[in-house]
């Protein structure tokens, strides 16, 4: 049995837990602002149903790992980039996303040196990296 505690104060979820449940986009953007600048929990927001999840430590390993070998191929290849994580991705309404990592390559000046990304204006990154890790 998992537990875990979501109150405004404390988002508490054990490692390689998925907690999801039924929530609008408020509920959501609430969630975000508790949590903070903090990287976890992981949160997702889709159709109506917010996912909270916890990361084990092979998930980590492997995304790493995967950001690695794509750095290495751009590199190969003179590529300019600029790669992202932790970042949340939304779309007002409709979704919000955390992907492990998140590169910008045909695109990457029109995000070079900004603060904040505008997923209404600016381009989506060219390639993003989420990696599941299922026990």
């Amino acid at each position: 049995m998992v537990t875990a505690i979501v109150s405004p104060t404390n988002l508490e979820v054990p490692a390689g837990a998925v907690l999801r449940f039924p929530a609008t986009w408020s509920e959501y953007q609430q969630l975000v602002q508790q949590r903070g600048d903090r990287s976890l929990p992981r949160m997702k927001y889709r159709h109506g149903e917010v996912l909270l999840m916890s990361p084990m430590a092979a998930h980590g390993r492997d995304a790493n790992l995967f950001s690695d070998i794509v750095k290495v191929l751009l590199d190969h290849d003179d590529r300019e980039y600029d790669a992202f994580t932790p970042i949340t991705m939304t779309i007002p309404e409709e979704s919000g996303i955390e992907p492990d990592f998140c590169f910008y390559i045909n695109n990457w000046q029109a995000i070079s040196g900004k603060q904040r990304i505008d997923w209404q204006q600016d381009p989506p990154p060219d390639l993003v990296i989420e990696v599941d890790v299922t026990a």
